[in-house]
């Protein structure tokens, strides 16, 4: 049997891997339908929040407005200190963001680059922590705060918040992953400990700080429970509880105020998350070049 040239081969590969035009197409579609079903929930808030209130009371409903209006986003600004709530949720999960990364990554260094007595058994005890439920240290962190005065405050908000047992562990497996050539280079020469951290450490984990720092943000930010527990006045509140405040004729909830609210505290996200993106593929690519 005569063999094929190889240009011919690798034809007949290319030819035999090609999928069917057909079959592309009903991929096409399987693709399109998914992304329609999950941008869904995302266009009824847009178009909603554009319904003037006649509309979207409407029956049957309809995705489109008719007539778009703005007075949604105008009795957002009326009914509820808006800006005010906005600000104090940047406040609040910037604050977190920023107390989480530093204390996460110096704890999750020791644990990782550090030999000391006890560090396994520490280490299971943070991971332990994360099978406990969140509510059930509601009430004695409430006490706590109470006790301190830190009701209403941003410390009250931040300081309970300012590490995280995921955030430990997620950074001490990216930190472990490093070579530890580097740091051992680098004690050779005389550098500090804190030296090593912030020149060698800190620059190769840029991938896994803006994963863990967008995961925090994201959370916090749209966290209902916390704000809601930690702040009785209304002037300190954050936009997921404040939203709950909106109440219309009759305790009816407005649902197009309510809409535009939530397109509000939903473009921060877009915006933040359209920002890192570029950043964070750069420093994968980047990882240990530095």
């Amino acid at each position: 049997m005569t063999a094929l040239p190889r240009p011919a081969v690798l034809a007949t590969r290319r030819t035999a891997a090609r999928k069917p035009l057909p079959l592309r197409w009903l991929g096409f579609a399987a693709v399109l339908v998914v992304t329609l079903a999950v941008l869904l929930p995302v266009l009824i808030i847009v178009f909603t929040a554009f319904k003037p209130a006649s509309e979207v009371n409407a029956y049957p409903p309809t995705l489109f407005p008719h007539t778009w209006t703005l007075d949604n986003f105008r009795a957002i600004f009326t009914q509820l200190p808006f800006a005010r709530l906005i600000g104090n949720s940047f406040v609040f999960a910037g604050g977190v963001t920023v107390f989480a990364l530093a204390f996460d990554a110096l704890a999750a260094y020791a644990l990782a680059r550090l030999d000391f007595r006890g560090s396994r058994v520490l280490l299971i005890v943070i991971i332990a922590s994360l099978m406990i439920p969140f509510q059930a240290t509601l009430i004695p962190i409430y006490q706590l705060v109470s006790d301190l005065g830190w009701v209403n405050t941003f410390a009250g908000l931040i300081a309970p918040r300012a590490a995280d047992a995921f955030g430990i562990f997620f950074l001490r497996q990216f930190f472990v992953a490093l070579p530890r050539d580097l740091d051992n280079a680098a004690r050779i020469d005389g550098a500090s400990e804190w030296r090593i951290f912030r020149s060698i450490i800190l620059p190769n984990a840029v991938p896994a700080l803006l994963t863990l720092g967008i995961f925090t943000f994201v959370n916090n930010w749209n966290d209902l429970l916390w704000p809601l527990v930690f702040t009785t006045d209304q002037d300190m509140g954050t936009i997921t509880s404040g939203l709950t405040l909106l109440t219309g004729p009759g305790g009816i909830i407005p649902q197009g105020v309510m809409m535009a609210g939530a397109l509000i505290a939903v473009l921060p996200l877009a915006v933040m998350f359209l920002l890192v993106q570029r950043r964070f593929i750069e420093s994968v690519a980047s990882t240990g070049l530095k």
